[in-house]
């Protein structure tokens, strides 16, 4: 695990902090991961403006596109993602010293994402929703699910809510 001097650390979390977008935060960090040489970050975070970059020329139509904050975050999340799944792969591969680069990697890109939800404030928004579609039972899980997937987007896993719906709809 890379063991990082307190400055450069405190520097990279102020950058998370600050109100800049998650685009402008990744670059900011890729220049200070270059000035201290921090290779392993300097990867992970060229990596990231790389599918930043990809999502931009994806989205334009005839002219410059500028991706949201959100749009930013989702591709964040779907990198994450990709790195969880290679880690359960490089598991079952018995390849542990892969496992390792991803968590790092992982660890890195999960800076940049917002904190995850907690399940009881999960539970409450399903209950809330719940309440609003009146839902009774395992047939009205889509009429739940949809609405709560829009809000949660980013802030918490799908497998997550869905085990949590089910469980309230379920008795």
């Amino acid at each position: 695990m890379p063991c990082y001097s307190n400055s450069l650390t405190n520097q990279l979390m102020s950058n998370i902090s600050n109100p800049m977008n998650v685009k402008e935060t990744i670059l900011a960090d890729l220049v200070t991961a270059m000035k201290a040489k921090d290779s392993k970050r300097l990867q992970v975070l060229r990596s990231l403006k790389a599918k930043l970059l990809e999502k931009e020329i994806e989205q334009r139509s005839g002219g410059k596109a500028e991706l949201t904050n959100e749009e930013a975050l989702t591709v964040l999340t779907k990198a994450a993602k990709q790195r969880k799944e290679s880690i359960d792969q490089y598991s079952s591969g018995n390849r542990f010293d892969l496992v390792e680069i991803e968590k790092i990697e992982l660890e890195i890109i999960e800076s940049y994402l917002p904190a995850p939800m907690s399940n009881e404030e999960i539970l409450k928004l399903i209950d809330i929703q719940i309440t609003n579609v009146g839902a009774t039972g395992m047939q009205d899980i889509g009429k739940v699910m949809g609405p709560i997937m829009g809000e949660l987007k980013g802030k918490a896993d799908g497998s997550i809510v869905n085990r949590l719906v089910k469980e309230r709809l379920g008795s």
